[in-house]
């Protein structure tokens, strides 16, 4: 019988229900904490696993600043324990606690205490060979992501730079043959380790940024010929990146290869290779549409987030990658965030979270039989819609 079994499932963690004393099931909700993160220290692998993956869901659905400072060291031992001890999905689960550790406390001292103790530990599964992909894949994240919130190092952010280019630089082609580079079961380490640096060059004084562009954008494109869809993505989205960076630091930057470049680049947008999978294709155009057009034409297609009453405009690449990196953390915790909390705020420049008062709220917020009714009608409607193109087509099918 499960440890766990005397707490609520991770489920109990989301917002919708009745309402209830907040007082009450807040002191009721920090009961579960504390037992989860007992349970982190747990003899049983499957029950530290399942309580790591609570604190998970509790860390990514509500803000609970106040609770973690008071037990930051007790959880940043049980994480560092995890991950050295632990087999490979609960050292998954124990890095992914660790980015949204570090995701609530946001940037400060008691932050950096974490990293210096996190931080060497994460560096050894990435670059130890013997470890599973899985788990050097989400230390390599986790090490990205806790970087990017916590350091004020400029050392420490170069070290954890250069410790995830070793990594993805493996994949750049080597002993490369016509057919271009073959997946191997590496390249998921290898996408995760890229973008965990990209990341980081953004927060990377101008200078530094030059040399990274020197060093990496005309081995770069190598990657587009990767065999794996999320690889030729990854490296697209970089490359788009990289020309944004390149052009705010010299309006004048000419790319030599810019020819080549774009030519493999339109041959993506508009790849119609029939081995490959329909849902992949359309995915793979859709980004490199985008990915041409900016490093042709400056261009980004802006996109716009809705959070509670407010919005915010993703409007280039930088903002896009760093969007897209919490957006993974922290799945559909990311809009209560984006409202609550303070990190994630200032990083994207929203200025202080909006108060609203109770009666406010209870008039925007959508009962679930209202929402019921709404998702019965749109159902209705896209059943009618799709049966008069059936019937086009069928009787397209008789006249012939």
């Amino acid at each position: 019988m499960s440890h766990c079994s005397g707490f609520s499932d991770p489920a109990s963690f989301t917002e919708d229900g009745p309402e209830v004393d907040e007082e009450a099931t807040q002191e009721d909700l920090e009961y579960k904490l504390k037992g989860f993160i007992d349970l982190t220290l747990d003899k049983s692998a499957k029950t530290r696993q399942a309580a790591l993956e609570s604190l998970k869901s509790a860390f990514s659905s509500k803000i609970l600043h106040e609770f973690i400072m008071e037990r930051r060291m007790t959880l940043t031992d049980s994480i560092e324990r995890c991950i050295k001890k632990g087999k490979s999905d609960e050292q998954c689960a124990a890095a992914g606690l660790a980015c949204l550790l570090c995701v609530q406390m946001g940037s400060g001292i008691e932050s950096e205490e974490i990293f210096k103790t996190l931080g060497p530990v994460l560096k050894k599964i990435v670059c130890d060979g013997t470890a599973s992909i899985q788990a050097r894949q989400a230390c390599a994240t986790c090490l990205g992501i806790c970087c990017f919130i916590v350091t004020d190092d400029i050392t420490e952010l170069y070290s954890t730079m250069e410790c995830l280019e070793n990594i993805f630089t493996k994949a750049y082609q080597r002993d490369r043959d016509t057919n271009g580079v073959s997946s191997t079961h590496n390249t998921v380490l290898h996408i995760s380790a890229l973008l965990a640096w990209t990341l980081l060059l953004t927060i990377c004084p101008m200078n530094e940024v030059k040399k990274k562009i020197e060093m990496h954008l005309h081995k770069l494109p190598s990657l587009l010929s990767c065999d794996d869809l999320n690889m030729r993505i990854a490296a697209g989205e970089t490359l788009a990146l990289l020309f944004e960076l390149a052009r705010e630091t010299d309006a004048d930057f000419f790319y030599e290869d810019m020819e080549l470049l774009t030519e493999k680049l339109r041959a993506l947008a508009t790849d119609g290779n029939k081995h490959r999978a329909k849902v992949d294709k359309r995915k793979q155009r859709s980004v490199f549409r985008d990915v041409l057009r900016a490093v042709e034409e400056r261009d980004f297609p802006t996109e716009m987030v809705k959070f509670g009453p407010e919005r915010m405009y993703i409007d280039c690449w930088v903002k896009k990658q760093t969007y897209d990196t919490f957006k993974e953390v922290l799945g559909s915790g990311m809009q209560y965030h984006l409202q609550s909390n303070d990190f994630l705020r200032n990083v994207f420049e929203l200025g202080p979270p909006v108060m609203l008062d109770a009666a406010t709220l209870k008039t925007m917020k959508i009962s679930r039989f209202e929402r019921h009714l709404y998702n019965s009608a749109a159902f209705k409607a896209r059943t009618k819609a799709r049966s008069k193109c059936r019937d086009k087509r069928a009787d397209v099918g008789e006249f012939f």
